[in-house]
């Protein structure tokens, strides 16, 4: 297959590049990590006797979240360009194309980057609470940290599940006051549930790759174990995720016990989740997307909508 380069005047007008961009970055995606996010917003809320955030800490906490990702994301498919011209599945990707140049993409990564600084510089503006502008380069380094480790490591799975497990104890820390608990276990078992269930479904969203991987010197799990060692290991994540799930539910550690609405969300996802591995095979990866894409932004809508629910109803 052959790569349909554009030239530079070719490049699509400025407000239609803007829409390549967000479709590069999966943009639609952000719903993944959000729910969390959130529910760890209004536990953050509750747990320091409020009910509902405040329209600015809401505000900042979402701005934090979309360019945090769309940073990573960015930066991701910049520095990926070369390996992705030479996949079957990603050559046609406007950063390979030229549709979107290296030079508008770093400038877009740059934009998100100080975008995140600021915001996190807003809590301490409006809320006196200094770490999140402390944390926010470091956070920044990390995520952008994942984009290379394919390059060295078949760990790079759980660094991805790291990477997204800072949303809700991010979130966290944000709006805990600056003198109190940093973090609370009761988050951490949130976190652990995040960084869990990511680790295993982009282990199934990397079999797609596994011949390419191995061509080219990449690492991964189902490159270096293959399929079916790799199916047992995501299987094994989401089992961890549903554990963490219940742990984070009961308040282990002495936090908000949350209800049965709660539990109605936990039952939901433990059963997609089931359904999101029961789709993908040793042998057959037709519907990986069905299970990377569709099933878990159901997860992410569920288990968020119900979980703030529960928090807002608990007395």
């Amino acid at each position: 297959m052959l790569i349909n380069r554009i030239s530079p005047t070719d490049r699509p007008p400025r407000v239609r590049r803007v829409a390549t961009f967000l479709d590069l970055i999966k943009f639609s995606h952000t719903i993944f990590a959000l729910p969390f996010a959130l529910v760890a917003t209004f536990l953050a809320v509750r747990s320091t006797g409020g009910r509902f955030p405040d329209i600015a800490q809401l505000g900042l906490i979402l701005w934090c979240m979309v360019s945090a990702r769309t940073f990573a994301m960015t930066f991701n498919r910049l520095i990926d360009r070369s390996f992705d011209a030479r996949n079957p599945r990603t050559r046609q990707r406007p950063s390979v194309t030229g549709a979107l140049s290296a030079r508008w993409m770093s400038g877009a990564a740059a934009i998100s980057a100080v975008a995140f600084v600021v915001g996190a510089l807003g809590f301490e503006i409006l809320f006196a609470n200094p770490w999140p502008v402390i944390l926010a380069v470091p956070v920044l380094l990390f995520i952008a940290f994942y984009s290379f480790t394919k390059r060295f490591t078949w760990l790079c799975h759980f660094v991805i599940g790291a990477s997204l497990a800072l949303a809700p104890l991010s979130a966290w820390i944000a709006l805990v006051p600056p003198r109190g608990p940093l973090i609370d276990l009761q988050i951490l078992w949130l976190a652990i549930a995040v960084g869990a269930w990511t680790a295993g479904f982009d282990l199934l969203y990397s079999l797609q790759d596994m011949p390419i991987d191995r061509r080219e010197g990449l690492f991964s799990i189902p490159a270096r174990f293959g399929p079916r060692v790799a199916l047992v290991i995501s299987r094994m994540l989401h089992a961890i995720t549903i554990l963490a799930l219940a742990a984070f539910g009961a308040a282990w550690g002495g936090g908000i016990a949350l209800g049965s609405i709660y539990w109605i969300g936990w039952v939901v996802a433990a059963a997609l989740l089931i359904i999101e591995q029961s789709l993908v095979k040793p042998d057959d990866f037709s519907r990986v997307n069905l299970a990377f894409m569709t099933i878990n932004g159901i997860v992410g809508i569920v288990f968020g909508g119900l979980g703030i629910t529960a928090i807002l109803i608990q007395r």
